[in-house]
């Protein structure tokens, strides 16, 4: 077992209880490596800016399949009327109308100065098959082209619909309250204070705190939990909830920008921004091929008629441009980026937020994870089961005491003091107040200097105490340098945490480890419970990023490490990790800007569900990449050796960009 042991000085006795309490001191943002948005120089979607509509798409399909199959059939009697004039006036359309968005592009591109990508190749390929007569063959390939893009927006629709439901929790309007008026407003027009009314079946606008009314709010927008959340004045609501019955007055707390819901909306949106390394290679990859393709299909045209007798220029010209139709990038070009937004979509489905493609490949080779225990292992909902009074205060007037230090406080174990105590708290009466991280908390009420916290607390001010040794979490107090007694307060382990760790632990991750601001003998109770590899005990804040820092540069180190934290104050540290994933994160902002994965349950399961949608999409992308590569490898070959036709040319092409991007839409099941 890890496990470390810290010798107060002055010591009494030699004991560290905890109070963790690093609240937002330590707001180390992390500086995202933001990718630039890579112009790719292949696939450019025809959809340029327009809404993709399958019925629009499937009725252009059927006067193209119709204007086609025409000329199939009457191909030879068309031939032979008006000199072929009649044969070109029903492919020509059919072309024109299936390779439009082809043709653009490459026109578009060739403007900007990007000559070669799989455009510009199947313009050449199919305006050649024109030239020497093969109208079919021409319209075939763009026809059959039309078809694979349609399944590539019908997939990429199906990972839309996915995350849809966090880009469908924008709330349209809030009902302002102003007097005894109540108005319709924009929620961007609603400032902090302001109070809001939600009727039953609204979505609450903004984030903010009840002030009247109970409801049960549905979260599945936000979370993925499909089971309605109970909630009552003084808690806080947040934008995206639905409201499912009662009226509920809110006071906000944030305006719409700042809120948690604007924050996720935005990573969504700019998720694709971060491309993981197997994007950049093939952008890379189809950069430097299309060249050589076009190239290649020019030698392959003009070269074997000057050294080969009887090679006429004809048969080679037509080699040539089933070279170029079977050397097109599509199904590469296509297919990976889908494969990596199905593989964000399939993550949302779970209700996990993974801000870039990058960070699924990172999640891949986590082998070991690391987490935070209050919040993140354990539920974080405190209670008190215990109050120990000393030198004459009685339990009533100690709570008390405790409550009025803790009130300005937004630790859950001040929260857990305080609605343990039943008498109204007058926070007026708490004066120079100070939190001390690591600590606790030193202010004076009635002219009295209070100290609650824990016991390093107590040995740090030199305050003479019997007991030490004491299961559970405990908040020591002390008035006037005497000791006046202990709070004992009990937190549960969450449903899923022991199911998380033998999940890891299936998926091929190593090491599992805690780090926790608790006194040994909890953490060394809940690491067996658990069955988690090791733990850190007695940790300051600024003790878990040095843990962790030496977690990442031990030589037994295995591949990345993942952190797992609850968010609050543990930006800094999820921000040295490898990836860095937030629990419950809608809550806290500094999560939402930190982590890498946000999970937006509170399920320490759900770490395990993220590496298996990225370890599926990581197979499915590099099958994809096998699959075409051999696929047009042997293809090309046949095509220069005379034995493959512009059909079989189209199947290499299309063929294949259609079938990995039905086996890249696999990742959303």
């Amino acid at each position: 077992m890890l496990k470390r042991h810290k010798k107060p000085e002055n010591s009494h006795c030699s004991c560290h209880d905890d109070h963790e309490r690093s609240h937002h001191d330590n707001h180390n943002h992390k500086h995202n490596q933001h990718d630039k948005h890579d112009h790719d120089h292949g696939h450019e979607h025809h959809h340029h800016g327009g809404e993709f509509n399958l019925r629009n798409e499937i009725f252009s399909l059927t006067v193209i399949f119709g204007l086609y199959g025409l000329g199939l059939i009457f191909e030879e009697q068309l031939h032979n009327k008006f000199y072929g004039i009649a044969e070109y006036l029903l492919f020509i359309p059919a072309y024109l109308l299936s390779g439009w968005s082809v043709l653009t592009a490459a026109g578009r591109n060739i403007l900007k100065g990007r000559v070669f990508d799989e455009n510009f190749l199947m313009t050449i390929a199919t305006l050649g098959a024109l030239a020497i007569h093969k109208l079919p063959e021409a319209v075939g390939v763009m026809l059959f082209y039309k078809i694979g893009e349609l399944f590539q927006d019908i997939a990429v629709s199906r990972s839309r619909n996915s995350i849809k439901s966090l880009l469908e929790v924008r709330p349209d309007y809030a009902n302002l309250k102003i007097d005894t008026e109540v108005k319709t407003v924009s929620p961007e027009t609603v400032n902090i204070g302001d109070i809001i009314l939600v009727k039953a079946g609204e979505k609450i606008p903004l984030d903010g705190e009840i002030i009247e009314g109970n409801s049960q709010v549905d979260t599945s927008a936000l979370t993925g939990e499909s089971v309605p959340r109970t909630v009552k004045v003084g808690e806080p609501v947040l934008a995206g909830m639905m409201n499912k019955m009662g009226l509920l007055t809110v006071r906000v707390t944030k305006r719409f920008g700042e809120s948690s819901i604007a924050k996720i909306l935005d990573l969504v949106q700019n998720a694709k921004s971060k491309k993981a390394p197997t994007e950049k290679f093939i952008t890379k990859f189809a950069r430097y091929y299309t060249p050589v393709v076009v190239v290649s299909s020019l030698a392959v045209a003009l070269l074997p008629p000057l050294f080969i007798p009887e090679a006429t220029h004809a048969e080679w010209v037509y080699r040539a441009l089933v070279l170029l139709v079977i050397s097109c990038p599509c199904g590469l070009v296509i297919s990976i980026p889908l494969g990596y937004f199905g593989g964000i979509g399939g993550a949302a489905k779970r209700g996990i937020l993974v801000k870039g493609s990058t960070y699924l490949d990172t999640l891949t080779v986590v082998k070991t994870v690391v987490f935070d225990k209050t919040g993140t292992l354990t539920k974080g909902v405190f209670n008190v089961v215990k109050i120990v009074p000393k030198n004459g205060w009685n339990e009533q007037n100690l709570l008390q005491l405790a409550a009025k230090v803790e009130a300005h406080s937004n630790h859950p174990i001040a929260k857990s003091i305080r609605d343990a105590c039943d008498d109204k708290i007058d926070a007026s009466q708490v004066e120079n107040y100070s939190e001390i991280a690591g600590y606790g908390i030193k202010a004076e009420v009635e002219n009295r200097v209070v100290l609650a916290g824990n016991d390093r607390l107590l040995h740090r001010e030199n305050i003479a105490h019997d007991v030490c040794e004491v299961e559970g979490t405990v908040v020591h107090i002390a008035v006037d340098n005497v000791y006046a007694g202990y709070i004992v307060i009990a937190d549960e382990l969450k449903e899923d945490a022991r199911q998380a760790i033998q999940s890891l632990k299936g998926l091929g991750v190593d090491k599992t480890v805690m780090l926790t601001g608790d006194e040994n003998a909890i953490a060394s109770r809940i690491s067996q419970q658990l069955g988690l590899d090791s733990y850190l005990a007695e940790l300051l804040p600024e003790d878990k990023v040095s843990a962790l820092e030496n977690i990442l540069n031990s030589p037994e180190k295995y591949n990345k490490v993942a952190f797992v934290g609850d968010g609050i104050n543990d930006a800094p540290v999820i921000a040295r990790a490898d990836v860095g994933v937030a629990m419950g994160g809608l809550g806290s902002d500094a999560a939402i800007e930190t982590a890498d994965v946000v999970v937006m349950t509170d399920a320490p399961s759900k770490v395990a569900q993220a590496i298996q949608v990225a370890k599926k999409t990581h197979l499915l992308v590099w099958q994809n990449i096998i699959f075409a590569i051999a696929i047009k490898g042997v293809f090309i070959l046949l095509g220069a050796m005379g034995l493959a036709t512009m059909w079989e040319a189209v199947f290499a092409d299309v063929g294949v960009a259609l079938l990995a991007i039905l086996n890249a839409t696999r990742v959303l099941n």
